[in-house]
């Protein structure tokens, strides 16, 4: 028996996996029931070794290539939610096990984000042509987890009671001074503004997106509200009513958790609160994926909430409150996944095959982390004194309520 039948016998247990080797020879494993029916093709000797000894990164990898085809229709979809649904036996063949502990030794380094260096990281996944992102995000550009009443609520919809529900939250009044770190495509920079009549200090340090985020604040009409710089979280000055940052704490690294938390507390000053939007796990402390790692999020690393309420509490924070999206993200990444498969084609004729090709791996892979793993998102709000939130959570659906009736403003 191969190394590669050795691993794939003790791992896939649910759905079957069909295996067609370089030499024609084929290998079947699972019951073929409680999961996808997966026929693939490996082109040379070569990613058979691969595949045994490092399974995330090489199919990826030889996915991306060419050197690994899903055959008889199959779509990378159906190879993934196959590695899915069998996720616990992969972890625990013993050469996985060693792996990992590999991995979790060397996370700090992988994680490093000195300032520049985060910038470095943060510009390999961001700093893609604009209207890559337009041709499969929604109308408001906004890139992370939406807020859905309804699985089957349009995305545009989602992001924008994302975006209330997070306004909400912060009680932003007619000239509050809002400092938002890490802005994206300034879509909540843009409400904040337009909507809630604040202020807005936002920092980003992607050039492209914040020449887009500039764009946008101008269209809406509020440029005079909203100051974009490209700045490290580290090097914002100043005291604001409020501070808000969404998608950005998957960035830090475990290793900057508490610059990141001081640097909020700082901003906050001793009146004012955060609202802290980030990708959790729900699982022990781990680390990141060898293949999201290398292509997608260099430096990211999704924390437990046990490394997370650590930090805060090293900082001298008070959590305020903290509520866990579970499922919502999955329905966001759905979303982009369909969203991208309707225009691969326009795709590949701006970025090539090759690069279509590991995006449809990364977001196929994310959706099946929210749906089968332990991904989840969480929501904190806090602050240095223990009543800068108001005691109840009654305030948040009353807000919720005058800000939808004030959405008219907005562009999109």
């Amino acid at each position: 028996m191969s190394l590669l039948a050795h691993l794939l016998s003790r791992f896939v247990r649910n759905g079957r996996l069909t295996v067609i080797h370089h030499d024609g020879m084929t290998e079947s494993f699972g019951s073929g029931v409680d999961g996808p029916l997966v026929t693939v093709k490996l082109h040379d000797e070569k990613v058979q070794r691969q595949l045994f000894f490092n399974p995330e990164l090489a199919s990826a990898e030889a996915y991306m290539d060419g050197r690994l085809t899903i055959e008889q229709g199959g779509r990378v979809l159906d190879l993934l939610t196959l590695f899915s649904v069998n996720r616990a036996g992969l972890g625990s063949h013993p050469v996985q096990q060693a792996l990992r502990k590999v991995w979790r030794a060397l996370k700090r380094r992988q994680q490093s984000n000195k300032v520049g260096e985060a910038a470095a990281n943060v510009s390999s996944h961001y700093d893609h042509p604009r209207a890559f992102y337009e041709l499969w995000l929604d109308a408001t550009m906004s890139y992370s987890c939406a807020y859905f009443a309804t699985p089957d609520m349009a995305l545009k919809d989602a992001q924008i009671a994302k975006m209330r529900h997070i306004a909400a939250k912060l009680q932003i009044e007619p000239g509050m001074t809002v400092a938002e770190i890490g802005s994206g495509w300034g879509g909540l920079a843009t409400y904040l503004a337009a909507v809630c009549g604040a202020r807005v200090t936002a920092i980003n340090v992607s050039p492209d997106q914040l020449a887009a985020s500039k764009e946008r604040v101008a269209a809406a009409g509020v440029a005079d509200r909203v100051t974009f710089f490209e700045k490290d979280y580290r090097e914002l000055t100043g005291t604001f009513d409020r501070v808000v940052s969404v998608g950005m704490m998957e960035h830090v690294g475990v290793a900057h958790f508490d610059d990141y938390f001081a640097t909020v507390k700082r901003l906050c000053g001793p009146s004012g609160y955060a609202m802290i939007h980030a990708i959790g796990r729900m699982s022990p402390p781990g680390t990141t994926a060898p293949f999201i790692r290398k292509y997608i999020f260099p430096g990211g690393y999704v924390p437990a909430l046990s490394e997370v309420f650590a930090s805060t509490e090293r900082c001298g924070l008070w959590v305020d409150d903290c509520e866990v999206l579970r499922l919502h993200y999955y329905w966001t990444i759905k979303a982009w996944r369909e969203n991208f498969e309707g225009v691969r084609d326009r795709v590949v004729a701006m970025q090539g095959e090759r690069f279509a090709r590991m995006w449809e791996f990364y977001l196929a892979a994310v959706e099946l982390g929210f749906r089968d793993g332990s991904n989840m998102v969480y929501q904190l709000l806090l602050s240095e004194k223990r009543d800068a939130v108001p005691l109840t959570r009654d305030f948040i659906t009353a807000a919720e309520e005058g800000l939808k009736a004030r959405e008219g403003v907005l562009p999109w």
